[in-house]
Order: C-alpha cells, then sequence, then structure tokens
C-alpha cells in the first residue's frame, strides 16, 4: 500500500516552490465580510450598477458642475433689440384752431359763436348782449374783435411752431405770422423787431430761424423731445407722399428710422421709431454662450440646472435624515418597550398617517406666501415639514424589525450582562435594521424629490430666485412656452426622471444585496 501511494507521489509531483495546506488550514478559506459580501452582490446586479453611475453623474453634475459653470444661478443677461416704440403723431389741421390774446376772454362758448359766423358768412355775432365782429385776414384766418377794435382772438388752419426748444410764442407774434402769411407778404414787424417770412412759412429774423408755418400739427409722445422744422418738414413730405417709412438724420449725424401708421377713425398718423433697447434676453435658444438657453427671466438654463441640482437632491437627503431620526427613535421604543408605548407610538402613527399631507402643505405654502417668508428661511420650512411628515413609514418599519429581533439570543445575553437599555436598542438593535433603513431610505429620497419637485411646479416649495428642478418647469403653465421652447422644461423634467428612477434602482439592488436567499 506504501509502494503504491509513493508511486502516486512521484507521478504528480509537488513544486519546490509552493507550499502545501493542510486541509484544517484556515488560509485555504477565504472569508468576506458581510459588508463585502453586500457589495458583490450589488455590483453584480447590473441595473443597480447603472442607477449608481447615474446618481454619481448627477452630484457631479450638480455640485462640481456648479462650481466649474461660469454663471450664477440668479445671474441675468441682457440683449440688445430694436423695438418700434411711438414717438410722434400728426393731423393735417382741418379744423380751426383759436388762440386768445393776453388778458383776453376767448372761452369755448364764444369761439364756437366764432364757428357760427364764419360758417354762415356774418361777419358779426352777438352773445350775452356783447357784439363779436367776425374779420377775414386771409386764406382761413379770422380775427375776432370788440366793438371797441379790441382783438380779443384768432382762429386759423395753418399752425405757427416755434422753432426754438422751450421758447413760447406770443399772440402778437402769431397774429402777425399768420396774417402776413396768408397775404403772401414779405415780411411783419413785432415790439420794434422785424421778421421775414417765406413761401414756405419760415421766419427769420436777420437769418436767424425763429419759427415756420404749416397746416399739419406734429407733436412729440414725450414731453422732453423736441421735433425741429426740419424733422416735420421731412415728415409732412413722406406723409404727403403717402410712404409708410422715412429716415432722418438729426443735428448730431445719427440716422434713424421712423415708420408710418395712419388711424382712419381719428385721422391721425402715428410715428414710430425704431431704437435699440437693452431688455432681458428671454428665451434665447441654446448657443455656444448658453448651451441649454436662458429662461423668462434672462438667466442661463444649464447654471440653474446645476444648482437646481444642487437644491432637490439636498432636500431630499436632509428630509430622509429627519424622518430617519424621529423614526428610527420612536419606532426603536415602541418595538422594545411594546406594551403601553407601542400602542401609544402607533396610535400617533396611525394619527400621521390620517393628515392629509398635501392640503396641509398647501395651506402652510400659502400663509408663507401672505408672510412673505424669505426664500432661503421658506426653503428650511419646507423641509422640516416634509421630514415631520414622513416618519410614520420609518417608524412602523424599525418597531416590526425589533419586535422580532428583541427576543434572539444576542438580546437576552446583553440583557444578562446588565447593558443598559439605551445601549440595547441603538447599539445592538438598530445597527440589524440598518440594511432595511437603507433601502427605505434610497427609495424614500427619489419620493423626496418628485414631492418637492411637484410643490415648486405649484409655486408652493422652493422660491425665486433660488432654483430647484421643480421651479424650473413652472414655464410649462404657459402653454406658448410648452410648446415652443422644449429646451426650458424638458432638461429639468429628464433630470427629474433619471434622478428618482436612479434611486429607485439603487434601493431595488441593495434589497436583494442585503438579502442573504438571492441567488447570485
Amino acid at each position: 500500500m506504501s509502494d503504491k501511494m509513493e508511486e502516486m507521489k512521484n507521478a504528480n509531483p509537488v513544486p519546490e516552490n509552493k507550499e502545501e495546506y493542510a486541509l484544517d488550514d484556515e488560509r485555504r478559506v477565504k472569508v468576506l465580510s458581510p459588508g463585502a459580501m453586500v457589495a458583490k452582490r450589488f455590483f453584480r446586479n447590473r441595473i443597480a450598477v447603472v442607477g449608481l453611475a447615474i446618481l454619481a453623474f448627477m452630484f457631479l453634475f450638480s455640485f462640481l458642475g456648479g462650481l466649474l459653470n461660469p454663471y450664477k444661478q440668479d445671474q441675468l443677461f441682457y440683449t440688445t433689440t430694436y423695438q418700434k416704440k411711438d414717438y410722434a403723431g400728426a393731423v393735417k389741421n382741418e379744423e380751426m384752431r383759436f388762440m386768445a390774446a393776453e388778458g383776453q376772454t376767448f372761452d369755448s362758448i364764444i369761439q364756437a359763436q366764432a364757428v357760427l359766423g364764419i360758417t354762415t358768412h356774418k361777419e358779426t355775432v352777438t352773445y350775452r348782449n356783447v357784439n363779436y365782429h367776425i374779420t377775414t385776414e386771409g386764406d382761413e384766418f379770422y380775427s375776432v374783435s370788440l366793438d371797441d377794435g379790441t382783438v380779443i382772438g384768432i382762429a386759423f388752419k395753418d399752425v405757427v411752431s416755434s422753432s426754438v426748444a422751450g421758447e413760447a410764442l406770443s399772440f402778437n407774434f402769431v397774429y402777425s405770422a399768420l396774417k402776413a402769411y396768408s397775404n403772401d407778404a414779405g415780411g411783419f414787424t413785432v415790439d420794434g423787431t422785424a421778421y421775414s417770412i417765406s413761401e414756405g412759412g419760415l421766419v427769420e429774423e436777420e437769418g436767424r430761424e425763429v419759427a415756420f408755418i404749416s397746416r399739419y400739427v406734429v407733436q412729440a409722445i414725450l414731453p422732453d423731445i423736441f421735433l425741429s422744422r426740419d424733422f416735420q418738414e421731412q415728415l409732412v413730405v413722406a406723409l404727403e407722399s403717402g410712404d409708410d417709412e422715412f429716415y432722418f438724420t438729426d443735428e448730431d449725424g445719427v440716422t434713424s428710422e421712423y415708420f408710418i401708421t395712419y388711424k382712419p377713425d381719428v385721422k391721425t398718423w402715428n410715428v414710430l421709431q425704431e431704437t435699440p433697447t437693452r431688455t432681458y434676453d428671454t428665451y434665447s435658444f441654446p448657443s455656444r454662450e448658453h448651451p441649454l438657453g436662458t429662461d423668462k427671466n434672462g438667466m442661463d438654463m444649464l447654471a440653474r440646472l446645476m444648482y437646481g441640482g444642487r437644491v432637490s437632491l439636498v432636500i431630499g437627503f436632509i428630509v430622509e435624515f429627519i424622518a430617519l431620526v424621529i423614526g428610527v427613535i420612536l419606532g426603536g421604543l415602541a418595538g422594545y418597550f411594546g406594551k403601553w408605548v407601542d400602542q401609544l407610538i402607533m396610535r400617533i402613527v396611525d394619527v400621521f398617517y390620517c393628515i392629509p399631507s398635501t392640503p396641509i402643505i398647501i395651506i402652510l405654502g400659502a400663509a408663507m406666501d401672505a408672510m412673505s417668508v424669505p426664500p432661503r428661511l421658506r426653503m428650511l420650512y419646507l423641509m422640516l415639514i416634509l421630514g415631520f411628515l414622513g416618519w410614520p413609514g420609518l417608524a412602523r418599519l424599525v418597531r416590526g424589525q425589533i419586535l422580532s429581533l428583541r427576543e434572539q439570543e444576542f438580546m437576552v445575553a446583553t440583557e444578562a450582562s446588565g447593558i443598559r437599555i439605551s445601549r440595547r436598542i441603538f447599539r445592538h438593535l438598530v445597527p440589524n435594521v440598518i440594511p432595511q433603513l437603507i433601502v427605505s431610505c434610497t427609495m424614500g429620497i427619489g419620493g423626496t424629490i418628485l414631492t418637492e419637485a411637484t410643490l415648486s411646479f405649484l409655486g408652493l416649495g422652493v422660491k425665486f430666485p433660488f432654483a430647484s428642478w421643480g421651479n424650473i418647469i413652472t414655464d410649462v403653465n404657459n402653454t406658448f412656452v410648452l410648446t415652443n421652447y422644449l429646451f426650458i422644461w424638458i432638461p429639468a423634467g429628464i433630470c427629474i426622471l433619471m434622478t428618482v428612477l436612479a434611486f429607485n434602482l439603487v434601493g431595488d439592488g441593495l434589497r436583494d444585496a442585503f438579502d442573504p436567499k438571492m441567488k447570485r
């Protein structure tokens, strides 16, 4: 027998450099720690690994991307656009206009009497026993005087406008200028000053332009704008030619384009000027400067998406942490002590399950709006409210696990060793519930992100200027934005979808990895 064993040994010689292990040698058995076994099972689950990769990308995108991006979440961007704005109004004077002499009464009733006398070709009209004499001074130009020859006013269709900004024309000047213009006189004299007048209606004093006469009345929309004679003459030429637009070069050499629209109901022309205007760069399409475009406030969408990811993820983790602390403490106490403690805590859990959380959150959101709570403090209140309303499920989970663990042998040993109750619960019982808590919290974070997104979409969550994925997509309330600016809401929707899906995939993977009965 020994000879046969020797032959087998010679047939399969042991390499000189290989050490033989005995069957009872510990080095023959490769032992994995529980954590390593869970990790091995988790990473064998390809779907869970995909979810983990998505989460890693979202965290890098939100936290690291926000640091690398040159723009801030509340940084405004502007653009220069050319807009047509009302600049002036013009009307061809087809009705009589009136001007009262200094110190004379020439009110609307007397004016109406004068118009009646002009249309009926009467030289004198009487009102309240006072005679008013109408004198034809020129073509469609009349003066109204009293019995003693005092002129109290004039009626005219040609308008005298000053060529100097802010300089008012006296009654005597207008009266004399219209009289000379209507009678084709070469000039006139007022207060010892001689003025020349051309056929075109230009009034000059020793070569200096003083005023001009025109049948068209042109007035600027804004009181601080003065319309020069050159502008008015060029506008009149365009009106008489029926042009829709014209160009005018001002004294500074700046050429601007003006557009003319006619309003037949009031028989006036509206003059619009195309001026450069600095406005918010709202809803600009993706470009090199803004890869995801800008929103309605002119803010970079990529930057707000990154900062919004920070807010949504931080809110999700903090809310679950608050719910976890409350749930573990109350669930641990209920599961360990049982009896009336368990009954009391479980009735509290039942009460919280019956609370309509959504209406309460809506009411609290409206109350914070009414009290004008600052956005940062509002975000803190939101996390506290969601965390305080989300602990009952975790409390029941912890209670159920501890009820099954408290009768195990290791708990009998802790009791026999005289370990205090708080240490038994939180040092020996709760750690055995951690796998289930990890799975529950992982899936709960995804649900919290969805809740925050819903509240922010409804205007009850994170407020401007802070960004979150929920309040970014509030613009879809506008149907025009929903259909024409897809880059505004689709990226935020994709981020919410992928993040929540990733948390669910990781939660499923952890649940399977912690289950020793799973075959991997």
